[in-house]
């Protein structure tokens, strides 16, 4: 609880820029300067203009190419009665090294189950590539195609990790009509080892978003994934996710605030949770 309270503290303390003066759509050009960080920056600027402006959902990966900072909170209502608590959510630093390029690392997620008989601790740590196949900004086609390559390391203390490492390579596409966008991605979970218990997965998101009063993107996501092998062999899981994003807010030079909140609710008879709320807060720069 002290942590929920500490990260919501810290979040109002950032929503002082929500003033009109201080908005700020994208972010401003970097300065023409010569030198690495300004090269780097005017790299991001660049690529970040070929692609929609669409915000990023609350549960479902963009295939848009981000550069920010995010950290996300979950409470997952399980079967038993009891709420774990996933502080991170596999979230972390998002960067864009090169042209069509994106690396994330993300922080490994701290697991509280409030459950004696499960130990609390770290999951693994994961990283994700992503390379942007082909791209069209509003005035060109409003549209995107991103290929990814998901990994997954078996770092995570007993009970909160895998057993191996996982590899998710997923296709991520976009299109945008006016103020309305759908950002999807479809995917497969390959165990490096242990397969017979870990099992496969096909995990398919689709996110359908509405622009509204320029920073507020009201959404609905359909999250499904589809179960072969393991202990859940042959169970499909789908959660229908409503929210609302608000951004970007604009804080100091190239750093800016987003932030958001969403219900995932349990849309068929199998699932492993549900009613999870999950609350992300972003720094992209």
């Amino acid at each position: 609880m002290k942590r929920s309270l500490t990260l919501a503290a810290f979040a109002l303390f950032l929503l002082k820029p929500l003033c009109p003066a201080a908005a700020q759509e994208n972010p401003p050009a970097p300065n023409a300067a010569s030198g690495p960080v300004n090269g780097w920056f005017a790299r991001v600027t660049r690529t970040q203009a070929e692609q929609p402006h669409w915000i990023t959902p609350i549960a479902t990966v963009t295939p848009r190419l981000e550069e920010e900072f995010r950290y996300d909170i979950l409470w997952q209502r399980t079967n038993s009665g009891t709420t774990m608590e996933n502080y991170g959510a596999g979230k972390g630093l998002e960067l864009i090294p090169l042209e069509r390029v994106e690396v994330i690392l993300n922080i490994p997620p701290y697991l509280a189950h409030n459950n004696p008989a499960i130990p609390d601790g770290f999951g693994d740590f994961s990283f994700l590539l992503k390379y942007r196949l082909f791209t069209a900004n509003e005035e060109k086609g409003n549209y995107i195609l991103t290929a990814f390559l998901g990994v997954s390391l078996p770092t995570g203390s007993p009970g909160n990790g895998a057993t191996d490492a996982i590899t998710t390579p997923t296709i991520a596409y976009g299109k945008g009509w006016r103020s309305f966008d759908v950002q999807g991605t479809i995917g497969g979970t390959l165990p490096t080892g242990n397969t017979s218990a870990i099992g496969r997965t096909i995990p398919w998101n689709n996110a359908f978003q509405y622009h509204l009063w320029r920073r507020f993107w009201p959404e609905a996501e359909v999250n499904a994934t589809f179960f072969h092998g393991g202990k859940n062999d042959g169970q499909k899981q789908v959660f229908l996710t409503p929210g609302l994003v608000i951004g970007r807010i604009h804080l100091w030079k190239r750093m800016g605030l987003t932030f958001g909140s969403g219900i995932q609710i349990a849309a068929t008879h199998f699932h492993t949770t549900n009613h999870n709320i999950i609350f992300t807060v972003r720094l992209p720069f």
